[in-house]
Parts: C-alpha cells; sequence; structure tokens
C-alpha cells in the first residue's frame, strides 16, 4: 500500500465545547458552535472530531446517531446531566434568538488522556465562550486547547451567548488563541470591554498585537466580512441568498476559511470559499444542511 503523503492526510479538526439540540420551531435540529464547526469541516474534506458531554438519555442517544450519520469522529463522555438543548427563535429574516438549558450535559465535560492525544495533533481546534461558563467545562476546555501545537490554527470563535461570558473570560481565552472570529455585535462588545474607540481595523491590529494573533475575522451579517493578518486585509460582501435562518453560518465560515487555508490557498481565496460556503448554510433550515444539495 502507498504510504501517506502529507499533501494526501486529511487535516485533523477538533472542536471541543457544547454539543446540543437547537429547538426550533419546525423541530430539533443538531447544533453547537464549535461542533458546528467540525461538521462542516468533515463536509469539506477534515477528519473532524466533536469533544463534549451528553446526558444518558434518548436526546443524547439521537445526537450520537447525528454524529455517526455524518462520520464525525468523537469523544464524546455520558454525564449524570441532560443532554443540552437551546430553544430557538426566528426572526422572519430568519435570525435565530436563543434561549439555553442550564445544568446540562455540556457544562461537565471531562478532560481524558484522549482528548489531549488528540489535540496535539490537530491542525486546527475551535472552542468559545459559551461551554466556558461552568468551571469543569471551561478547565477541560483551557486545558485541552493548551495541548494544541503552536502552528495549528486556534480558534477563538468568541460566540458572546446571553449573560455568559465576561472579560476575564474572553482574554483567557485569547492567551490559547491564534484565531479570532467574532461578529459586528460581538466586536462591538469587545470594544467596550477592552475600552477600544478607534476604528474597527485599528480595534482589529490592537487585539492581533495585544494577544499576538494570526488573524482576527470579523463578519458583518448579510453586509460583509473583513479578514485581518498582521500582512494583510480582505475584506468580501457577504452573499446574497434568499434566507431560511443564519443558525451556524459564521461556523461554516470559519470552517471553510481553515480548511482553504490548510490546503495552501491565499487568504482572498481561502475567504471566497468561506462566503460561499455561508451563504449555502443560510439558504437551508439548521446548522448541518446536507452538502449534496450544495
Amino acid at each position: 500500500m502507498k504510504k501517506e503523503t502529507e499533501k494526501e492526510r486529511k487535516p485533523i479538526i477538533v472542536g471541543i465545547g457544547e454539543l446540543l439540540w437547537d429547538m426550533l420551531p419546525t423541530g430539533k435540529k443538531a447544533g453547537g458552535a464549535p461542533i458546528n464547526f467540525v461538521y462542516h469541516a468533515s463536509r469539506l474534506g477534515a477528519e473532524g472530531y466533536a469533544i463534549s458531554a451528553i446526558g444518558d438519555d434518548m436526546l443524547g442517544k439521537e445526537i450520537i446517531e447525528e454524529l455517526d450519520r455524518y462520520h464525525i469522529q468523537h469523544l464524546i463522555e455520558k454525564v449524570p446531566y441532560p443532554t443540552g438543548t437551546v430553544k430557538v427563535g426566528l426572526t422572519e429574516e430568519g435570525i435565530p434568538s436563543y434561549t439555553i438549558s442550564e445544568r446540562v450535559a455540556w457544562d461537565h465535560i471531562i478532560a481524558t488522556s484522549n482528548a489531549v492525544d488528540l489535540a496535539e495533533q490537530a491542525d486546527a481546534i475551535c472552542f468559545g465562550t459559551l461551554a466556558q461558563r461552568s468551571a469543569q467545562s471551561r478547565e477541560t476546555i483551557q486545558a485541552i486547547s493548551s495541548f494544541a501545537p503552536t502552528d495549528a490554527y486556534r480558534l477563538f470563535d468568541i460566540n458572546l451567548r446571553q449573560h455568559y461570558y465576561s472579560k476575564e473570560l474572553i482574554e483567557e481565552s485569547f492567551y490559547l488563541a491564534n484565531v479570532l472570529k467574532a461578529n459586528d455585535r460581538e466586536f462591538a462588545v469587545l470594544k467596550e470591554l477592552f475600552g477600544l474607540t478607534g476604528s474597527e481595523k485599528e480595534a482589529a491590529r490592537w487585539f492581533i498585537e495585544k494577544y499576538n494573533l494570526r488573524m482576527f475575522v470579523l463578519t458583518a451579517g448579510a453586509s460583509h466580512s473583513t479578514i485581518y493578518t498582521r500582512e494583510e486585509v480582505s475584506t468580501l460582501p457577504t452573499q446574497q441568498v434568499q434566507v431560511v435562518d443564519t443558525i451556524g453560518a459564521g461556523d461554516a465560515f470559519s470552517a471553510a476559511l481553515v480548511i482553504a487555508l490548510l490546503k495552501g490557498k491565499s487568504l482572498e481565496e481561502a475567504h471566497q470559499e468561506a462566503v460561499k460556503c455561508a451563504a449555502f448554510v443560510c439558504s437551508k433550515a439548521g446548522a448541518w444542511p446536507d452538502y449534496e444539495e450544495r
């Protein structure tokens, strides 16, 4: 058998954090931002792994079946708490609002030696603030993420939800990350928390310099997105589609961007891939659309 070359090897993509059911008006859909990232990376050719926790209940059983159906590998522990759910409301434009259940399984993610071993092999690892709302998952996420290689994409998708964040938590996460992803509303919160009053570009550069980031990814909904690095700036308009809902679009954007960069594409080419992937997700229901329709 021919030995697998570096070029042929699938990138290893890890998402650690909330795994849950989005309870939409039309029914339940699997989700959770870091796991959405893994889903899309897997659909785009990566070897994707989800690290989280579920309850010993029917919802947990069903969400594992979803992961298996899409060939997403996982290190999911069963814990004595219910599998997470989020009640999702949608505006006429498909913009979601979330009511997030507390004291659920993903508040109790366990750090295992297998998870650490996996992180050490990762080409990219994704985490956010939401799953760090509890002390146990916060310690686990930060511990496991710290083992990712320094040259891996360590993506902090800030994902601010309700009151589940603080400046202290955000700053701790910055020190683990080398890529920051935020939407325009989250960026406004960040600027206020850190006392920044300059332009978007000045604030983005400040975060890159202050926390030694490789990249700052800023999405602005139906308007545009901008990616800042130390050397480059790429701004593209948002692709216009008939929006069903925007759930998971930002996660798809991040996944497509990272996969394209890992394939050696330029920043602008990778940005174009990200915009197209996010638009596709907006045109479908839920965070995990069928890629056969793409």
